[in-house]
């Protein structure tokens, strides 16, 4: 398999590069964090000329350092490799594994001369509390499982096989270096099993399992729909699982938003232009993954298009949510008022985009039908309706851009067309 580049992410840790802050990788476990960090960005310091002695690279994951998860030898370790006045790269895998780290890594900090890079696969370590003891000196830089242009430069077949790769089994790299399907689906499984759920339950002291996996079930069958806790609730009692409680509910989903596994999604009222609090939409980082937990029984190339999308967007720097746009129509003779929804609204800065994900759209109706959300924005941002099907960009009479979701995958300037 080819070494996999992933100059986005590489390119924001030179951003971040001596500015004073600690740096701070965050993603999905195997999602490629202490590659990025231990071997792309090591052989970019190399390569600018930092001496090697200069680079303090401690995998605390690693039985070798068992003994460094101890915060006190950790910060002699560390202190014993600052033999000069040259600027030194500290770079910390699993972070979270030390206890108060957010004292040693403060103190650290304090160093002229010392740069400091952490990772972490659980969200508990950035929580507000710890953001609030780093005293602003936090710089969170996210990391995915691979886009699908990043895929494809590494994949041995054309683009339509590697579509099915992709939305089957999913994007975490190693994926690519398994050529049968008992390897990709073992893989997944195992991890899914005992790395994911047993991190999130030994993680979260979670005594009831069984919950929580069946929260899982109902989470990945229904991707993109709207729902919430007391929705996710009822489903348990009307599915025969139980009586489980709305908090529950809430304390699991979260559980499973920390350890990267899941996304959250909020409905955003574009022409009210604020939030609505619920119901919201929840997409997993990784689709293999999903699929993976229901056994591969339910692959709607559907939803899981929407689901790749909304992480694309993601990848790229986007925040996203939901739109929802309102308008009053007449109905029988009577005014009412309507809720139309628009897929994503991502915002970065001053831009904005509006996407709707559609299959296919094989006649005049279901375009109006896919559109009809799009159009009845009054700004001038630009509107897009992707679809599964291999079509030349075109644009709707109304201005509304369609493409190919494999045409706006593959190129990162796509939003920009």
């Amino acid at each position: 398999m080819d070494e996999i580049k992933r100059p986005t992410y590489l390119n924001r840790l030179i951003a971040r590069k001596e500015n004073g802050m600690i740096k701070v990788i965050t993603g999905i476990r195997r999602c490629g964090k202490s590659y990025l960090l231990f071997n792309l960005y090591y052989d970019y310091l190399i390569q600018q000329g930092v001496d090697q002695s200069h680079i303090i690279a401690i995998p605390l994951d690693d039985d070798e350092y068992e003994a460094l998860r101890e915060k006190a030898r950790l910060r002699e370790y560390i202190k014993a490799k600052l033999t000069d006045a040259g600027m030194y790269y500290l770079f910390l895998d699993e972070i979270q594994l030390v206890d108060g780290f957010e004292g040693l890594l403060n103190g650290l900090n304090r160093n002229r001369n010392l740069d400091i890079y952490v990772t972490g696969s659980n969200s508990k370590f950035l929580s507000s509390d710890i953001i609030t003891e780093f005293r602003g000196r936090g710089d969170e830089v996210r990391i995915y499982p691979l886009s699908f242009s990043e895929f494809c430069s590494a994949y041995e077949g054309e683009t339509n096989a590697a579509w099915r790769e992709f939305s089957l089994y999913g994007s975490l790299p190693m994926m690519l270096s398994f050529k049968s399907i008992e390897q990709k689906t073992n893989y997944l499984k195992t991890l899914f099993e005992k790395v994911y759920v047993t991190d999130i339950v030994d993680r979260n002291n979670i005594r009831d399992t069984v919950v929580l996996e069946k929260l899982l079930q109902i989470t990945a069958s229904s991707v993109g729909s709207l729902t919430n806790p007391l929705k996710l609730a009822n489903t348990f009692q009307s599915n025969g699982y139980g009586r489980v409680s709305d908090n529950t509910v809430r304390s699991y989903l979260q559980c499973l938003e920390d350890a990267f596994m899941i996304e959250k999604a909020m409905q955003y009222n574009v022409k009210g232009k604020k939030y609505i609090s619920t119901p919201f939409k929840y997409y997993f980082m990784d689709v293999g993954l999903r699929n993976a937990f229901l056994n591969f029984r339910q692959y709607e190339e559907t939803h899981l298009m929407e689901n790749i999308l909304y992480n694309e967007l993601l990848i790229r720097g986007y925040s996203v949510d939901v739109g929802v746009v309102e308008h009053n129509t007449v109905e029988n003779g009577k005014k009412v008022r309507k809720r139309l929804e628009v897929d994503f609204v991502c915002n970065q800065g001053s831009e904005r985009y509006y996407l709707q994900s559609a299959f296919a759209i094989p006649d005049a109706e279901k375009l109006k039908q896919e559109q009809e959300s799009l159009i009845r924005i009054s700004d001038s941002f630009k509107k897009f309706i992707i679809v599964r099907e291999d079509t030349p960009l075109w644009r709707t009479e109304q201005g509304v851009t369609v493409m190919g979701i494999k045409d706006f995958l593959l190129n990162q300037e796509s939003l920009k067309i």
